[in-house]
């Protein structure tokens, strides 16, 4: 089930796409979209005639360093033992169609294809085992980041946090498996990036249980899981897709 937020005649409301028709739906709590199993549908809108918003309203945004063994092949690095985080602040989220800014500040702005988990309450030290309960869905993020100030940093906290540089969506998809989808990165329409979720050194489970014991997780917070080989460079100009098969395409232009 794709679950996203939309905006129609400047009214925001959370909608079910089927067939690239957006049927209205009530949903419990407006920072992340909880809604039945049988959902009564309402008013519906053609894809093409609302726009798209983030899915979520995230408090945090959890990320991940280094989670795909194609990707630390490719960079010559020893896997690490335990993940390795950051964080975005909720000010970088903008939704699909959205425009990345290239900031005055680099030289260097690179794109990172990501599955995204949404948490769906709050959690507070999770077992693996009992984390399903806890996704609302996933989705599909773009850890943009200013690698020339990352690496001149030392640290990553400005490379990742300038306004607009974590695109998120689509949609939620709330019924996917995250161990085995395929996922992409296109660049004006040219493959960049192209691996698979089982390539991830720490699955979902362990992912959110470890940050879970570190920091409460509250409801529409979102986890990056990594990004697969294959990063790369940005242009004023450039139109970025990322895709997680069994979610979508997130597609960003660069401004």
């Amino acid at each position: 089930m794709k679950i996203l937020r939309f905006q129609k005649d400047n009214n925001e409301a959370v909608g079910i796409l089927k067939n690239r028709m957006v049927y209205e739906v009530s949903s419990e709590s407006r920072i992340v979209p909880q809604i039945g199993s049988c959902p009564e549908l309402g008013n519906s809108h053609s894809l093409d005639e609302v726009k798209i918003l983030p899915p979520v309203y995230p408090s945090k945004v959890v990320c991940v360093g280094l989670n795909y063994r194609d990707h630390a092949k490719e960079l010559d690095m020893e896997l690490p033992d335990e993940p390795v985080l950051f964080l975005k602040p909720p000010t970088t989220v903008i939704g699909h169609d959205e425009a990345i800014i290239y900031p005055p500040e680099s030289r260097q702005v690179d794109y990172e294809a990501e599955l995204a988990v949404v948490v769906g309450q709050t959690a507070h030290k999770i077992l693996p085992e009992d984390v399903p309960e806890f996704i609302a869905g996933y989705s599909v993020l773009n850890d943009v980041t200013a690698r020339d100030l990352q690496q001149k940093d030392g640290q990553w906290t400005r490379a990742k946090s300038f306004d607009t540089f974590c695109p998120l969506g689509p949609w939620m998809e709330a019924e996917m498996d995250p161990a085995n989808q395929k996922i992409s990165m296109h660049v004006n329409g040219e493959l960049r990036q192209d691996s698979n979720t089982r390539n991830m050194i720490f699955p979902v489970e362990e992912l959110f249980s470890f940050i879970s014991h570190i920091m409460t997780l509250n409801p529409g917070d979102v986890i990056a899981t990594g990004t697969p080989p294959g990063v790369g460079q940005l242009q004023v100009g450039d139109v970025a897709e990322a895709t997680v098969e069994g979610v979508g395409t997130l597609s960003n232009p660069v401004k």
